[in-house]
């Protein structure tokens, strides 16, 4: 049999108790993660708590041979990341990888919307990612200055919600934009010190796509591949925590199935300059069809 691909590393997965999160927590430990199963157990929409969803995959891991210890913490809390991240220390001596997986949805369009609603989306996503990145790379750092390099794999969960715009879950694809340039951040921020940062926007069946309008595309077929298996993503996040890995920093992509596609930012696609003076209002008109050329003019999909 080959070498595990992440023999000996330390991982933690929020969001582990169900769907993507635990099938990723599954299969970093399948390839030898000793791992931190992270679920307070809420509802979707972020209520409640249940211990049973983290304590049942950390018993399949175990039934498996690996290695694992379950964690309810609230990641979206600044303290209680700071001590989801301190565990991994505490039991394995180590974080070598990161998978920041825990979400939730309060699904409604921008003029629906109640502050509340807004409020814990971007309290879960936005500020859970944050500050377990945050706690991570206080210990990375520490961790190169002492050693003069160390070795971190962080990899965040964003949406092509947070790609593209999408109608009806505009703090949802708010939320997940952000993750998108805080993937980049980080990477800048820590590649000098042997830490990589990279974001998935899978596409899997999951509690989240049940809700949706559109959920039946997710239904996995009676006969044949199961494209949106929630297990297929998690080997895209095993790849990115690898050694094989290590020359892969602030990238992003869309996975699914037998697939994987690399995305990229904004980036420039048409324009005018009027090199030592200003472009004034009635020249921007005047000049609009140079300015966009043949690109769209209304919001498109990839």
């Amino acid at each position: 049999m080959p070498t595990p691909l992440l023999e000996g590393r330390v991982a933690i997965v929020t969001g582990a108790g169900r769907g993507l999160g635990r099938e990723e927590a599954l299969a970093l430990a399948a390839e030898g993660a000793r791992v931190v199963v992270n679920d307070v157990g809420a509802s979707l929409d972020g209520e409640g708590r249940d211990d049973s969803p983290a304590a049942q995959v950390v018993e399949e891991i175990r039934r498996a041979g690996g290695d694992a210890v379950a964690c309810y913490e609230d990641i979206a809390s600044w303290d209680g990341a700071g001590r989801a991240v301190a565990l991994a220390w505490d039991k394995w001596g180590r974080l070598d990888v990161l998978v920041n997986n825990a979400g939730v949805l309060r699904d409604r369009m921008s003029f629906n919307m109640t502050e509340e609603e807004y409020d814990l989306v971007m309290k879960v996503h936005c500020k859970g990612h944050f500050a377990m990145n945050h706690h991570a790379c206080v210990r990375w750092r520490e961790d190169a200055k002492r050693n003069g390099s160390t070795w971190g794999r962080v990899i965040n969960t964003a949406s092509e919600a947070g790609l593209m715009g999408t109608a009806g879950n505009s703090n949802y694809a708010m939320a997940k934009a952000a993750i998108c340039s805080l993937t980049i951040s980080i990477a800048r921020e820590m590649g000098k010190y042997g830490v990589t940062s990279n974001f998935i926007a899978p596409r899997a069946r999951t509690r989240m796509t049940q809700s949706m309008p559109n959920s039946s595309m997710f239904d996995a077929p009676e006969n044949g591949f199961d494209a949106f298996h929630p297990a297929w993503p998690a080997q895209l996040v095993v790849f990115l925590a690898s050694e094989q890995a290590a020359d892969l920093n602030g990238q992003g992509f869309i996975v699914w199935g037998g697939e994987v596609q690399l995305v990229s930012g904004w980036h420039k696609v048409g324009g005018v300059a009027t090199p030592g003076a200003p472009l004034h209002a009635r020249d921007l008109i005047a000049r609009k069809d140079e300015i966009f050329g043949s690109q769209p003019r209304q919001p498109t999909y990839m």
